[in-house]
């Protein structure tokens, strides 16, 4: 809310690097389409591959894990949770699903939001769907063990009134396009985080809401490479750039820059690598081998030729036996028996 109050934000000066990235992540915008329709079966399991990796990533920083040989089957719905930490995975692999499936059908509102949250805890004995009662902080651990405060959100009390104008200015903005729909989708993103609206679940609600909102502008790179994996590989420059942009945040006077580059490097990280693996992937064969590749770097360093199949939903047996055995010539992993139940080894630690 208070980067869009007074066009704060359309004061706030941008430098020749970021309006380079902008031009650069307008190209890669409009080359999109182009893959689209060129290597729709390459798409398709570059898809399956970031829906697994984008529900891994996003729980894994809130500090919610789960096996990987179980996750495959939870986001593809052939397991049931059966932990509370597989319980809030299946219910973001819900919301994004939807998001993927309706978000042109989707307008941003506080109830969009609001269901979000509770369809993230649907499973659980917790009860989402409803603002904080309390007020509550952004901590940070130190190496000593000792939490401090690092930031101190809007109160609960004023919540529902942040969140309803931050919609409603977001909107406004939009609609008058007066600067880059980019920049104001990194702008509603960061004000979320600093109304931090919910006791828990803040920086998944946020990171779904970057991904529809960039899918509305047209920036769809967060379908086929994840977005919150890549989040997740640069936490500490995440966590580094909310950081700078939330000093004096409450009385509007805040850098709103530090976010800005963060958002939009992640964003042209993500172009960068889908660019990259539609070069490589020319053929579903190469795409479902360089699938089985990426799920051997995610798996533990032991893993059985089972474990590999649930982490590659769609990949047959014989492709996987074929990118082990790529794998092996290259000195990646070596097999330590015999058979289909032998266990596997990355060499690579």
């Amino acid at each position: 809310m208070r980067s869009f109050e007074h066009g704060y934000l359309l004061e706030t000066g941008i430098s020749h690097s970021l309006l380079m990235t902008m031009r650069l992540l307008g190209e890669y915008r409009g080359r999109q389409n182009l893959y689209t329709e060129q290597f729709p079966e390459v798409l398709n399991t570059l898809r399956q591959v970031a829906v697994i990796q984008s529900t891994e990533s996003s729980n894994r920083i809130e500090g919610i894990n789960v096996v990987p040989e179980r996750l495959a089957g939870l986001v593809t719905k052939k397991l049931q949770p059966r932990d509370r930490s597989e319980q809030e995975v299946a219910g973001y692999r819900d919301v994004l699903a939807s998001i993927h499936a309706n978000h042109a059908r989707m307008r941003l509102s506080t109830d969009l939001i609001l269901d979000w949250h509770r369809m993230i805890y649907r499973y659980t004995s917790e009860k989402g769907g409803a603002w904080k009662k309390t007020d509550n902080a952004i901590l940070e651990m130190r190496p000593d063990g000792r939490q401090v405060v690092r930031f101190k959100p809007v109160s609960a009390v004023g919540t529902p009134e942040f969140m309803d104008r931050l919609v409603q200015l977001f909107h406004d903005a939009m609609a008058e396009a007066k600067t880059d729909p980019l920049v104001l989708v990194a702008s509603v993103i960061l004000d979320f985080e600093y109304i931090h609206p919910f006791k828990d679940g803040n920086g998944r609600i946020g990171r779904l809401l970057t991904l529809l909102l960039l899918y509305q502008c047209g920036y769809e790179a967060g379908r086929y490479i994840s977005l919150e994996r890549i989040v997740e590989e640069s936490k500490e420059t995440y966590y580094d750039a909310l950081y700078q942009s939330s000093q004096r945040w409450h009385q509007a006077e805040h850098d709103l820059r530090p976010w800005w580059e963060y958002f939009l490097g992640m964003l042209t990280a993500a172009y960068k690598e889908f660019e990259s693996r539609v070069g490589t992937l020319t053929s579903a064969k190469g795409a479902k081998r360089e699938m089985v590749r990426n799920a051997v770097r995610r798996l533990p360093q032991r893993f059985s030729i089972g474990d590999l199949k649930n982490a590659c939903p769609g990949v047959s047996y014989p492709t996987l036996q074929r990118a082990l055995a790529d794998l092996r010539r290259e000195k990646a992993v070596r097999c330590l028996g015999r058979g289909p139940d032998a266990v596997w080894e990355r060499t690579g630690g």
